[in-house]
């Protein structure tokens, strides 16, 4: 969570700068060679400054894209969500039949291959249909806990656009109000408002195009890396010895489920029970 923020505050400082120096750049205004005429180019700020209001919830959604970006690439990649030193330190445990022993690993060292492992571990006395339910059911909550995040660049993608046709708009009321007024006497009023419809809408898709295509590629990523979690998976379950470790329960969550009541045989008259089970369940009680 600290490099996180860490990392964010970093990237705002970044864009503010950027910022900042395209507002104190001044351009010098080249004379032109022929004619006389001196020439004005446009720094940055100026061209942000042309695209009114919309420029700042623009701002934010490129502070958001770099940063989900960069937050996509880190969580997405195989040596995150796969240590390796994870993935053989719990083959080497299996090796040596020390299951308690990796589940313990697994809980202390926390990824998602060792979310999943620890999972399967623990269900490991209920038999191998419902360890490799159990993993699978962990491995798809990893896996949305991926695509969440890498999901909202397709919402910034999809919100741009948006929000630069909105400037778009406005622009062009502004455009029309000045040419209502002044008609084509003012030609430098109409002219502004017709530079706020063009920088609005560049704006909206400048952001729009880098944030859909992050997210195509970290989707396909984060599908890569769910995969290789997969392989390990099967290769360090192989040849498990499920019916070796039949009823055993491994690690330290407590267990709530119960016998219920109504199946134990009432007592010898001493207001004992029993001990065993109606017909239909099998069992004895400790």
């Amino acid at each position: 969570m600290k490099a996180k923020l860490l990392y964010l505050a970093a990237l705002s400082t970044v864009t503010c700068s950027l910022f900042l120096s395209a507002a104190m750049a001044q351009e010098a205004s080249p004379a032109a060679a022929e004619g006389g005429h001196a020439g004005h180019s446009k720094t940055l700020w100026e061209q942000i400054k042309e695209g009114g209001w919309v420029m700042f919830p623009i701002g934010l959604c490129s502070v958001a894209t770099l940063y989900l970006i960069g937050d996509g690439i880190l969580r997405t990649s195989r040596k995150r969500v796969a240590p390796p030193v994870h993935e053989q330190s719990v083959k080497a445990l299996f090796r040596q039949g020390d299951y308690v022993g990796a589940y313990h690993f697994c809980k202390e060292n926390p990824s998602p291959l060792n979310n999943v492992l620890r999972v399967g571990i623990s269900l490991l006395g209920d038999g191998k249909q419902v360890a490799e339910e159990g993993m699978m059911g962990e491995l798809a909550k990893e896996n949305s806990s991926m695509q969440t995040y890498i999901s909202y660049l397709s919402v910034i993608g999809v919100c741009t656009p948006m929000i630069g046709l909105l400037g778009t708009v406005t622009g062009m009321i502004k455009a029309f109000a000045t040419l209502g007024a002044a008609g084509i006497g003012d030609p430098s009023g109409l002219s502004a408002a017709i530079g706020e419809v063009l920088v609005a809408t560049a704006s909206g898709l400048l952001i729009a195009i880098p944030a859909f295509g992050a997210f195509y590629f970290l989707r396909n990523r984060a599908a890569d890396s769910v995969h290789h979690v997969q392989d390990v998976i099967n290769s360090t379950f192989r040849k498990m010895p499920y019916e070796s470790l039949a009823g055993v329960h491994i690690g330290d969550e407590e267990l709530y489920a119960a016998i219920p009541n109504w199946l134990v045989q009432p007592g010898d008259g001493n207001g004992q029970a029993t001990g065993r089970i109606s017909s239909g369940a099998t069992g004895q009680l400790t």
